[in-house]
């Protein structure tokens, strides 16, 4: 077990490692000169010679790449271009409001997809079924922000306009100052991000559940009177949840790095919002911490699943 560990921590470590190479020659050796979006376009050409200095840009690459790493390990992430503040200071003020709405998410969209996926599969072929399955298909069809832009007209701006508030338009309010504010105004986004992925996880869960129950063992399980339910939720589904681990790893560490059309939708001030931001200003040291935050959650998001095979699955042990 212990094994198995270091060798996907040492993976890992070589997944990043090539990550921070991939990014920093992407963003420093790509076309356009940073100085210059730090200094504006009425900039002297002595201005601009100053800032490159400054910001070692007039060093070699491997140098530069080299210095980039060893600040990147301590936590130093740079400084933002636009404002001069540090990168991981901005960050890490955005990573609360991100985090409400995926935790929040995620529990909608697990209470709402793996019972109608269960669903679906016990009464395979029946109306519940079709029920299900239009569910699903009607998930899958709706952009996220199509469903966001529709939940804000028809749950915000119409009471508004009877007038009566029902839900507040969006933004976000710190848990610690009134957790009932928080939660109040986290609704409309937690609906739409689990409406949306509630219908992957809803398929997912009926085809799995579908191919286990064809399995000799729940055939014998049956034969031997054992429950239906205990046939469902001792049995099978604990083989069905090995892939539904799998997606959800790969969803909370995507969504952690930055829910970018749900916070621009509700005007939430997450680390989503904070990538576009940076991508218009052309702010690159913001844009290159968010990148490697990002795949520093899908890293360690894969090393819990893993752990988490071991204890689902007797074969892996």
């Amino acid at each position: 077990m212990i094994r198995y560990f270091m060798q996907r921590l040492l993976f890992a470590c070589l997944v990043l490692v090539s990550l921070s190479v991939f990014v920093f020659f992407l963003f420093f050796v790509a076309p356009g000169d940073p100085a210059r979006v730090v200094a504006g376009d009425k900039a002297t050409e002595a201005q601009l010679e100053q800032i490159r200095e400054n910001l070692g840009l007039d060093r070699p690459i491997i140098v530069q790449y080299g210095s980039f790493v060893s600040k990147a390990i301590q936590g130093d992430l740079g400084y933002s271009y636009r404002n001069q503040q540090p990168v991981l200071d901005l960050i890490t003020r955005r990573i609360p409001a991100t985090v409400s709405l995926v935790i929040g998410g995620v529990i909608v969209w697990l209470a709402i997809g793996i019972p109608i996926g269960v669903m679906s599969a016990r009464n395979a072929g029946s109306k519940k079924d079709r029920l299900g399955q239009t569910f699903i298909l009607i998930g899958l069809s709706f952009p996220t922000f199509v469903l966001g832009m529709l939940s804000l007209y028809c749950l915000y701006f119409l009471p508004r306009k009877a007038g009566f508030m029902l839900f507040p338009a969006g933004g976000y309010k710190p848990f610690l100052d009134n957790p009932a504010d928080w939660a109040w105004h986290l609704v409309l986004p937690w609906t739409t991000l689990a409406l949306v992925t509630a219908a992957i996880y809803a398929r997912l869960t009926r085809g799995q559940l579908l191919q286990v129950l064809g399995e000799d063992y729940i055939r014998t399980a049956r034969a031997k009177g054992i429950s239906e339910g205990k046939v469902i939720y001792k049995h099978a589904m604990r083989a069905t949840l090995t892939p539904l681990i799998t997606q959800l790893g790969a969803d909370i560490a995507f969504l952690l790095g930055g829910s970018i059309v749900i916070e621009q939708v509700y005007g939430l001030q997450g680390v989503g919002a904070l990538a576009v931001q940076a991508v218009a200003n052309q702010d690159r040291p913001i844009i290159i911490g968010v990148v490697m935050l990002g795949g520093l959650f899908i890293v360690m998001a894969n090393i819990i699943v893993d752990l988490l095979y071991t204890l689902l699955d007797p074969r892996m042990r």
